[in-house]
Parts: structure tokens; sequence; C-alpha cells
């Protein structure tokens, strides 16, 4: 067994994202090349790559779920993840840049930023993750590395600080000018699908000029972040590679400045210096701040540092189910080491567990190893009872990290097995891939009898009735997609709640009042406890929040899940013989029930933005059919013939859309949706949901 034993302060935790198609696994295939994790380079288009190992990525040729591994550069270890780009799994993205230090956001330099680049993006920002960008596809037609870095600040709001200038653009791209050093690294003309290892020459005499601009501009953008830089600056002296350098990672771990480097992955141009930009700019495990955890039982919030003396801490944020080995845990380790085979603890739901073997994970290949020490990634087996987003850690000063956020599903269809053979098999299916997918969920319909899966998109609902037929073997039948609508309600009323029956022996007494009211759209459900004086028990009182809970799930109007509102107890009355917690239960169900069909209930449907990119004499019928299907146009921007729509859209408008767009611009046009926020949904479509349903 190989021991890790490689220093907190040479690892770097990073991962690739960006919009669909940017050429995320492309990049990522490239770099395992290099660095010698893989000997062969795959290709997205021929289904061959290493870290896009799921049939159904190899078929789609895009990629799901997010892939983790690890591979050596220049004595430092890289632990890399490969996350999908299509906004059905941004669950994927949002756990990975949970537990990582640094990304590495890759662009298109024909399409510059893109609406799932703004995504991840604002990810990146709500995990204060520092990133580089890698402006790809530098060889293609109609690629702009200064439009590209124009769209970054726009668009992104950020701040980046050109390191590179490329050498040529499209079919001419040879290469580029490294501004720190002041050298150029030239890619022979070759078209092998790996280009030669670079020649570092003089800046050539034609980019002299450019050179100069660019590296001006980034030397005054650096020295504003240094004041011992700024000085020197200022009085005229000159400042060496090393000093600039050093304010760039510091800048850049920040989050000031976002250093911006440009190639061509698919033939491996600009990667090697990818490689060394990652090990200098993005930071280590010892350059982020410590990890806060909250002890448990208390308020109080507790630091760990990443190193192997501290008490163990670590964060579960994704699980995988093997056919070889059985369940995988992924572990994030923040603090501490842990050894194969050492009991922990489940902080957050309060069970024993075992650790298992412990794997380092190159895609769905392993590794075993005998301890994993500070600010390392690995997998663990043998975790029965551990889920995305649970704590892990000894019984020695034990705290809960804060999980990832997920999503909720806006998607839903009915589905049933195709035999009675395949009853059993799809119960379970369901269960192994909702452990697997936070953003999966399951729910069984009361009244209509119906088993509902929902998603974050067709496509995201598609692959996964895909699974279950090739991994687990369920044939099932799937209705068509649905509308995930809300229920929400807009009034706030006092309701009284009263669940009494009278039998032989003992009968059942609840009685409560509760105050319902509406709160701010994506606030969720609140429950408080405003009783007094012992009107009610303090052990029937998570029975009276059960049952209200249990009412969310069918609203008043058409069955919809309920949101966005505050229920508090705050009176009833109890029987010493009577009363139980079923009757408690049903009590505060009746009341909910009830008061929710008072408080002017509404209906809640998603609103997607939706960007639309059309040549421009197909405008005219792309916009008059979006008018048909309650759209609301935000902006039209024209570029090289070609013009982009931005808009805002509801999710039940756009079904079948693929199909209607290639028909109005004759297969010319693309388009990409990202979920925003629910909206009411107006009254006259709101009659004909309730009446349908």
């Amino acid at each position: 067994m190989t021991v890790v034993t490689t220093p907190a302060d040479q690892i770097r935790n990073i991962g690739f994202i960006a919009h669909i198609d940017a050429g995320k696994t492309t990049v990522t295939e490239r770099v395992l090349y290099l660095t010698g994790r893989i000997r062969k380079v795959g290709g997205v288009d021929e289904g061959t790559t290493a870290m896009d190992w799921m049939p159904q990525e190899k078929e789609r040729g895009i990629t799901i779920t997010a892939a983790a591994t690890t591979a050596y550069w220049r004595d430092h270890q890289v632990n890399i993840i490969d996350t999908p780009g299509h906004v059905d799994f941004t669950a994927e993205v949002e756990r990975s840049l949970r537990v990582l230090d640094g990304g590495i956001v890759v662009l298109d330099a024909v399409a510059g930023v893109q609406p799932q680049s703004e995504t991840v993006w604002r990810q990146a920002d709500t995990y204060n993750v520092p990133r580089i960008c890698f402006v790809n596809k530098m060889d293609r037609v109609g690629a702009s590395y200064e439009r590209t870095i124009e769209s970054v600040r726009r668009r992104l709001k950020g701040n980046p600080v050109a390191v590179q200038v490329p050498i040529g653009e499209e079919d001419e791209f040879r290469g580029v000018v490294d501004l720190i050093e002041g050298q150029a690294i030239m890619y022979s003309d070759g078209r092998d699908d790996v280009a030669d290892p670079p020649e570092l020459m003089p800046v050539p005499p034609e980019y002299e000029r450019a050179y100069q601009d660019y590296r001006q501009e980034m030397i005054e953008k650096i020295v504003e972040t240094d004041e011992a830089l700024l000085i020197k600056y200022l009085e005229g002296e000159d400042i060496c590679a090393d000093d600039l350098r050093s304010a760039l990672r510091s800048a850049t771990i920040n989050r000031q400045l976002v250093p911006v480097l440009c190639g061509s992955a698919m033939r491996g141009k600009g990667v090697h210096p990818l490689l060394d930009a990652i090990i200098c700019y993005l930071p280590s495990p010892l350059d982020v701040p410590a990890v806060e955890g909250k002890v448990p039982d208390t308020e109080t919030m507790e630091i760990r540092e990443p190193l192997d003396s501290e008490p163990l801490s670590a964060l579960a944020f994704k699980v995988v189910i093997d056919p070889y080995v059985g369940r995988l845990v992924f572990l994030r380790i923040y603090s501490g080491k842990v050894e194969s085979g050492a009991a922990v603890r489940n902080v957050t739901r309060g069970n024993r567990e075992r650790m298992g073997r412990l794997l380092r994970m190159h895609a769905n290949h392993r590794e075993e190893l005998p301890e994993i020490t500070a600010g390392n990634i690995c997998a663990a087996v043998g975790l029965k009872d551990t889920f995305t987003g649970d704590t892990i850690c000894t019984d020695h000063k034990p705290v809960i990290l804060e999980p990832p956020h997920f999503p909720e599903p806006v998607v839903s269809v009915a589905i049933e097995p195709a035999t009675r053979v395949d009853q059993d098999k799809l119960g379970e299916a369901m269960r192994k891939l909702s452990e697997e997918d936070p953003t999966f969920v399951v729910r069984f319909n009361d009244e209509t009898g119906q088993t509902v899966i929902s998603g974050m998109g067709e496509l995201h609902l598609e692959v996964l009735v895909d699974r279950m037929r090739r991994e687990f073997d369920v044939e099932a039948r799937v209705g068509q997609p649905r509308v995930a609508y809300r229920e929400t309600i807009t009034k706030a009323i006092r309701v009284e709640g009263r669940f009494v029956r009278q039998t032989g022996g003992h009968g059942q007494y609840g009685h409560v009042w509760l105050q319902l009211e509406p709160q701010e759209r994506g606030a969720g459900f609140e429950f408080v406890d405003g009783t007094s004086g012992g009107v009610i028990p303090r052990n029937y009182i998570p029975a009276v929040s059960a049952g209200v809970k249990q009412a969310l799930d069918n609203g008043p109007l058409a069955g919809y899940p309920l949101v966005d509102l505050k229920v508090t107890l705050v009176d009833g009355s109890y029987h010493t013989v009577d009363s139980s917690e079923m009757a408690f239960r049903s009590a505060g169900m009746i009341a909910m029930r009830d008061g929710t069909r008072r408080a002017a209930p509404v209906l809640q449907e998603p609103f997607f933005e939706m960007e639309i990119v059309t040549p421009g004499e197909y405008l005219s019928e792309v916009l008059s059919d979006l008018g048909g299907r309650r759209t609301q146009i935000r902006s039209i921007e024209g570029q090289d013939g070609l013009q982009t729509v931005s808009a805002m859209i509801p999710l039940g408008e756009t079904f079948a859309y693929t199909t209607a767009l290639r028909s109005l611009t004759r297969g010319r046009a693309s388009y990409t949706m990202e979920f925003r926020h629910y909206e009411p949904v107006p009254e006259s479509v709101a009659r004909t949901l309730v009446t349908n349903r």
C-alpha cells in the first residue's frame, strides 16, 4: 500500500468548471496525459475519455457526474474534479465547489461567457473559491481572446488579468507569450491529438508591441493589490518575475484578481503553462481560511486548521453505488487524519460508523490507501448510513460542517414498473439513485396512487431512468414530463384544528390553534412553537409539527407541495387520558388543510433564464414564437451575423421547444436554459391547471 506523504502545502484541490461544450473534459484529459496519469489521450466525440466513464456520458458526449482523480506535477499532488456543464446536473458542480480550494473556469474563445458560465461563477462566489480562467478553443474560427476577457469583466463582474498573449488566432494559433517571464511558448504546427512539448524562445518582433501593452496593464493591476510593490512601481523600480508571481498568487487567493490564460486543449496547446499556473496561483489547503464547524447541541463555532494534529473533521460530499465495491462515500478531510478500519462518528446523524477501506479514485478506477491526511480528497467503503452533506469526526471534539446546498427539482414524471417482477427492483433502484443524487426526489402521491420522480430537467430524468434499466435491470413506464409547480399562501390566518374520537375504551383528543403566515419567496417552511403555560405538553409538540409537515405535501389548489410559509403553534388544549401523539398529529394536519384553503392560496411556476443564439434572418420568427410562450425578453445582442436573445420563460412553455426552434431556424439556432426562481401563475393559466389536475 502507498502512504499519502505529500505535505499539505504541495496539495492542490481543484476543479474544472464551465458551460457545456466549453471543453472541460478535453482540458482534463490533456492534463492527465501530460502528468503521466493516462498513457493515451481519449476524445469526447469518440467516447474514449478517462473521466467520462459512464455509458450515458460516452453516448451523449457530455459529463453527467463529477469524476475525481489525482495527478502529480512539479512535485505537487493535484486532486482534480471534472464537473458537468449541463444545467440539469448543477448539483454535481455545487457539491464539488463546496470541497475544492480552487477552480479553473474554462471559456470558449468564440462564445465567451455563456449562461452556465455565469452559474458556476456564482456558485464559486458562494463558496469563496479562488479561480483562474482558461480561454479554450483559440484555434477555432471566430476566436477572440480580448472579447472573451471583456465578457468576463462585463457579464461575470470579475477582475480578469491576462498573464499571456496568444500568438495568432483561429488556424494561425501557434502559442502564447508569457507576460511575467517575457518569453514565447511555441508549439509545433502539427495537427496531432497532442502537440509536442513547447519550445521556449524570445518574444517574436511582431508581438513586441502587444507584449509591452499587455504586460504594462498586468503590472498595474497586480501592484494595486500589494502596497510594497505599488511603492516600488511608483518610484520607477523594476519589479522582478518572482515578486509579480508572489503578488498575483496572493491576489488570486484573496479573490482580488483572476489570472487569464489561453490555448487549445484539443491540440494540447497551452496546457503546460496552465498546469504551472495551477501550482503557482491556486491555493493549497493551508492558503484558504480554516474550516469552521458548529459544536453539536450548541451555537458555538470552532475552527479546524488543516493539520494532521487537529481532531478529525471530514465532509461527505458525494455518494456513489459502485457495482464492484458497493457504497462509496467521497470525503474531503479538512483536519486530522484517518486510518483504514477506524471507528468514526457521523455527527450529523448521531450514529457510529466504521471507515472500512480508503480509496484514491481515478474516475471509476481505485487505488487503496492505509491512511488519509488533512487536505486530501478520498473515497471510503463501509459508511452505510452516511449521506451527502454529513460530517464525519471522532468522538474527540466533534463539529458539524456546513453541507452543500442544492436547488429544488423542477420537473416531474410519473413512473411505474413494467411488470410485477420489476416492482421491488424499481423501489430499490430509486432508493439507491436518490442516495447518490440530492436533486432526485421520489414521492408517492396519495391522491392518484402514483409514484412521482422529480429532477432538474428532462435530460436529468431521462439519464436516471436509463441508469435504472442498465445498472439495476429495471424496466419502467414513464409518463410525460410535468412541471413541478408549487403552492403558497398570500394572507395570514389563524385556524383551529380539532381531532376528537370517542370509542368504547380510550378516546382520541388533540386540539391546536395555528397561525399561518406567508414568507418571502425562497424562504422555505418554518414551524415555531409559540405556546406557553403548558397548554399542550412538550412531548406532543413534535407530533403537531409532523402533522403540519405532512400536510405540506399536498396543497389546497392542485395538490402541489406548499412552500414559503411560517406556521406558529399559538394555543390548544389536551386531555389527560385521551390525548396522544397520533391525535395531535391529526389535529395539526386538519388545521393546516383548513387554513391553507382559506389563506388565499396561489400556484407558483418555475421560471428559467433562456439564451437563444440564432442567425439574424430568423430573429423575428424566434421572437414571435417566444411571444406566444409567456416569455419576458430581457435583451437582444448582435455579433458576427448572430443574434443572442436573453429571456425569462416559464418551464411549462419549454417542453418540445428544441423541435420548434429547429423548425423555425432550419436547425441553425441553439439555446440554453437555467433555473432562476418561482413566480405566481397567471389566473387564467392557474384555472386550467387546477381543472386538469
